[in-house]
């Protein structure tokens, strides 16, 4: 039950209740179900206090210090609480609904099954905030800040995401629906993917980055291979030749990678890229994540493998494609045959020929038969 002295304490206003609470810093204020529907409590001093279940509908409390406060189940709806100081603060299961907590500070808030529908966050920040399971369907969360919030099963349907930011958001089983990410008064632009939505308005808004994107697509040659100090040569020659035709090689040595997921990786590189060269030339050319790219990655595939005889126990032998590697060009079209080349000298003069003319070819035949 409330404790009636401090609601006749908080019903004296905020200049009294602060004094109060300055007063007598230890002692935590008992609201909980406490009748507050359009109090006017701008910058009041509640942080701490118990206001779990309590009527709060319509109540001004602009600026207010709710660090730390219960206001489990609470009844907010229509509530002002414009910049007011939410960090920690317990809200779970709160009645929201057309709240305005623009600019409002709710870092590490517990939200779990509140309802946010139709309110206003714009430049809230939700950094931390535990919105399980929350209600935020056509909520205004125009340029909020979600850094690591947990939005687990929650209702997104319909929001406005402007200029939001989004870092290492959970989304397990969120619904995201019809997320708006333009402004009022400017055509509507929907997407159903949080995470994705800074990305498309970037696209659409950002003539550089779109020129980025055409640039990579378009330019990319993804080098595969291992290269070590001996081979370093070749590979340099080689991407400085491949920047004379304009294209942008990507160099991926399996030589230095060491923890990092290679196959992932490789494959994200092999989407962006218009050709790949792949060197066979050393035998520990990572054989396992090249077979699994190239299922993967309808990019056209050239590989490459060197005359120069290997040296094994003292004796020369005859360098040759492992046997995979052999079994992917019968099955997948997009994997060239292999041009084998007599040393650095012999690759630049060919390269034209024998490597960027097939690849290109390939990649205009890939293109028609979408």
């Amino acid at each position: 039950m409330t404790n009636q002295e401090h609601l006749d304490l908080l019903k004296q206003g905020v200049a009294c209740w602060n004094d109060w609470r300055a007063k007598n810093p230890t002692i935590p204020p008992d609201l909980k179900r406490a009748e507050l529907a359009r109090i006017d409590l701008p910058k009041a001093n509640l942080s701490d206090t118990y206001l779990n279940e309590a009527n709060l509908s319509q109540a001004h409390l602009r600026e207010a210090n709710l660090v730390g406060a219960d206001l489990s189940k609470a009844d907010l709806r229509q509530a002002t609480l414009c910049y007011a100081n939410l960090t920690w603060a317990n809200l779970s299961e709160a009645d929201l609904a057309a709240a305005d907590l623009t600019g409002a500070n709710l870092s590490w808030a517990s939200l779990r099954l509140a309802d946010l529908s139709a309110g206003k966050l714009i430049g809230t920040n939700l950094s931390g905030t535990n919105l399980t399971e929350g209600n935020l369907s056509q909520a205004n969360l125009n340029n909020a800040i979600l850094v690591r919030t947990n939005l687990q099963r929650a209702n997104l349907t319909a929001c406005s995401i402007y200029g939001v930011s989004t870092w290492d958001v959970q989304l397990e089983g969120v619904i995201q629906a019809n997320l708006i990410i333009t402004l009022p008064g400017a055509p509507t632009i929907t997407v159903d993917d949080l995470e994705v939505a800074q990305f498309i308005y970037l696209l659409l808004n950002n003539k550089k980055l779109r020129d980025v994107i055409d640039t990579i697509t378009s330019k990319v040659v993804l080098i595969l291979g291992r290269f070590t100090l001996k081979r370093r040569t070749i590979l340099d020659a080689l991407r400085e030749e491949l920047r004379k035709y304009n294209y942008l090689p990507i160099v991926f040595d399996f030589d230095k990678a060491a923890s990092r997921d290679l196959t992932e990786t490789v494959i994200t590189l092999a989407h962006l890229s218009r050709f790949i060269i792949v060197d066979l030339t050393d035998p520990s050319s990572a054989p396992h994540e090249v077979a699994t790219v190239i299922p993967q990655c309808v990019v056209p595939v050239q590989p490459l493998l060197s005359l120069q005889p290997l040296i094994v126990d003292e004796k020369e032998v005859e360098r040759r494609e492992y046997a995979m590697f052999q079994d992917l060009r019968r099955r997948y079209s997009w994997v060239l045959p292999t041009f084998r080349y007599q040393d650095t000298a012999d690759v630049l003069a060919s390269l034209k020929e024998k490597i960027i003319d097939p690849a290109e070819l390939k990649v205009k035949e890939l293109v028609q038969q979408k």
